[in-house]
């Protein structure tokens, strides 16, 4: 089965770190075919996500599925012998599911927002996105994960933003652990977990990269 997993993504792609993690926590291996968005989309992206015609798209048996939390859950559900990553509890799993909508929803908008702004346009879209993480990190509490003990569902949907910190510091103009210290710190809990360490690129990389598309925007 597993060497009919093919995963098509672009490596600064958050989304396309959450089933790069998933598959690590399932110990799913796969074949990576990058996907150079600069330059354009390809004939095969375009083929097997003619709908959003965007990264990740997991193809098994040589089904393509489609969209990162909905590809994690299909992970989860398909490799269901080692480290369950959905939460068990009805409730628990509703509110994960809910919260990763919510993160799908506001934090790569915004922050595009504040990236393409100026003045007090970009004050304002950079006062959203602080509050956004300060949502994510009261709803953390105290708890070692957002799963409580154990490493899961939400905390794949947001961990690859960590890989972005930096970029989203220096155009913001703010420090995240000034704003929101017990994120960062469950950040660097989960950054001990290989599956995730070995997945999320270095942060100054992710700049320059967000650098390039800047200047192909610009173009």
């Amino acid at each position: 089965m597993e060497e009919e997993v093919v995963l098509l993504d672009a490596w600064a792609s958050m989304f396309g770190m959450r089933v790069r993690i998933a598959l690590a926590e399932k110990g799913v291996s796969y074949e990576y075919k990058e996907e150079y968005l600069i330059k354009g989309k390809s004939p095969f992206l375009l083929q097997v996500n003619p709908i959003h015609k965007q990264v990740p798209v997991l193809i098994h048996k040589g089904r393509p599925i489609c969209e990162s939390a909905i590809i994690v859950q299909y992970i989860d559900e398909v490799w269901n012998d080692k480290n369950p990553i959905m939460p068990s509890d009805p409730y628990e799993k509703a509110q994960a599911r809910f919260w990763v909508d919510f993160i799908d929803k506001k934090i790569y908008e915004t922050w595009r927002k504040m990236w393409l702004s100026e003045g007090e346009e970009h004050e304002t879209w950079k006062k959203e996105l602080i509050s956004i993480f300060k949502q994510l990190e009261e709803i953390l509490g105290d708890k070692a994960f957002y799963g409580g003990d154990t490493f899961g569902f939400l905390d794949i949907g947001l961990i690859p933003f960590y890989s972005w910190f930096y970029a989203f510091e220096t155009y913001g103009n703010f420090k995240m652990e000034a704003e929101c210290p017990k994120l960062i710190a469950w950040a660097k809990r989960c950054m001990q977990r290989d599956t995730v360490s070995k997945t999320l690129p270095d942060q100054k990389k992710v700049y320059d990269h967000v650098l390039a598309m800047r200047k192909a925007l610009e173009k």
